[in-house]
């Protein structure tokens, strides 16, 4: 039998399973309170192609859920601690649905009989977002580097591909991906180690460039494709790390120096600019407004690193970009941290150009290690900042990205346990930001279980397609 239809059988038979265990369990009490349910589904607002939203009952020996929309339509499935909803079923929930009404029964230690729970909403938009995200997967940077790959998941189901591993690479770093215009035909990483260098595709055809040798030994670090995909910018890094022995945050991660280098694909050449390659000041995370007209990027005056690394305060300015010659123009400040406070890293603009959404915590470079990182959002328009306490946790918010159509923004979060981040997801509706959920799982127990971050995440129109063996070829050259 062929393995697809072989694997399709057996989802069937489950699901039938499920759906026959079901009618076989009714719950003899009821509470007038909201079920206590992993991830937090409650009220939010998902896209209409989304995946389904599984959910675990903590410490249930029983769940059972019945989702509706208004159409009458209904989904009843029944798990031992979790619930899984079939996704040829789920999608045609949703086809044309703005409200999901989700009733939860389960039976625990307190109800062994059963108990119902007040039923809650989730919002569908018609607003979808990109089919499928860019990301890394590494163990948290003070554990190991050493086992790493880039993956791409499809959001409409669960589906996960690598589009690198480490094991290509000799086991050197993967890092620092990015796409133009979402397109996974154009998109560039970096591979450290053996046979490195930074890896380049553009209209699908892939090599290997020697940034180092082209800029007078800076490499290229975090990147941003321009608009025209003839530009890529990059800050180039000297990136170091300590521990700290009495903090709230166990590691501190921070340059000794870091510059602003731009690409030239098409005459393969680095463009410098003495303003932004001197040791007066510190640049990076490089990012193009949607028109390719300005190029944003944090940048700090130099302290005694690590010693003052509380003292080191990034602010975020832009200068404009002729898209002819690659030249930058007179620098605007656009978030001052001298009048302002903390240190404003990674902005990222809505594709309309009107928004600018950033991570501000109190001091120092790299805001993933700060657990009060949170993520701002300001008027470009009006220089002010826009409520965004629905984003943000007690714990470390940052490394961000827009969708492109500008409804939906990814980011990362440390709120579950402090240690390993995880995706977020939340809608923006032009004026506001609504609750955030996590990255949907087909057992959502993986989104505890796994012992890997996620890092860097990007929305992309389509998978990267680039076989196993074109990838480990590539690094042999």
């Amino acid at each position: 039998m062929d393995k697809t239809i072989y694997s399709w059988s057996i989802r069937i038979f489950l699901c039938l399973l499920v759906l026959t265990a079901c009618s076989k369990r009714e719950a003899k009490d009821r509470v007038d309170a909201l079920p206590e349910i992993f991830p937090d589904y409650i009220g939010v607002t998902i896209p209409a192609n989304i995946c389904p939203m599984n959910f675990s009952v903590p410490d249930a020996d029983y769940v059972r859920a019945v989702i509706k929309n208004e159409r009458g339509e209904e989904i009843d499935v029944c798990g031992k601690n979790h619930v899984e909803f079939p996704e040829n079923a789920w999608h045609k929930l949703l086809n044309g649905t703005k409200v999901l009404d989700v009733t939860v029964s389960a039976w625990t230690e307190n109800h062994p009989v059963g108990v119902t729970y007040k039923s809650f909403t989730i919002n569908v938009t018609k607003d979808e977002i990109d089919p499928w995200i860019a990301y890394r997967l590494l163990p948290p940077g003070y554990e190991g580097w050493n086992r790493m790959g880039i993956y791409q998941r499809n959001l409409t189901n669960f589906d996960v591909e690598p589009i690198v591993e480490n094991t290509q690479n000799n086991w050197g770093c993967v890092n620092c991906h990015s796409f133009a215009n979402y397109n996974p035909k154009d998109f560039t990483f970096h591979a450290r180690g053996e046979n490195g260098g930074t890896i380049v595709m553009r209209d699908g055809k892939m090599k290997k460039v020697d940034i180092k040798a082209m800029s007078n030994g800076r490499h290229g670090s975090y990147n941003i494709w321009h608009p025209s995909k003839r530009y890529i910018a990059f800050s180039s890094n000297s990136t170091h790390q300590s521990f700290y022995g009495q903090s709230k945050d166990k590691i501190e991660v921070y340059d000794l120096w870091s510059d602003l280098i731009v690409y030239d694909i098409d005459n393969e050449k680095v463009l410098q600019d003495e303003r932004f390659t001197d040791t007066l000041n510190l640049e990076m995370f490089p990012s193009f407004s949607p028109d390719g007209k300005w190029l944003y990027f944090s940048t700090a005056h130099p302290v005694r690193m690590p010693m003052e690394n509380d003292k080191l305060h990034y602010s975020i300015v832009r200068v404009p970009f002729d898209e002819d010659t690659g030249k930058l123009g007179d620098v605007d400040t656009v978030y001052s941290s001298y009048e302002r406070g903390g240190t404003a890293m990674m902005p990222r603009i809505t594709p309309d150009g009107r928004f600018m959404l950033f991570s501000l915590s109190d001091g120092g470079a790299f805001n993933l290690y700060h657990t009060e990182s949170d993520l701002q959002m300001m008027d470009l328009q009006t220089r002010e900042l826009l409520p965004t306490d629905i984003l943000n946790s007690p714990r470390s918010e940052s490394y961000h990205a827009w969708s492109s159509n500008g409804r939906w923004m990814m980011y990362m979060t440390k709120r579950f346990d402090g240690r390993y981040s995880r995706l977020m997801l939340a809608y923006w509706d032009g004026t506001k930001f609504h609750k955030p959920f996590l990255l949907p799982q087909q057992n959502p127990e993986d989104n505890t279980l796994l012992l890997m971050a996620y890092n860097i995440p990007e929305f992309i129109k389509a998978p990267v397609v680039v076989s196993k063996d074109e990838m480990a070829e590539f690094f042999k050259q």
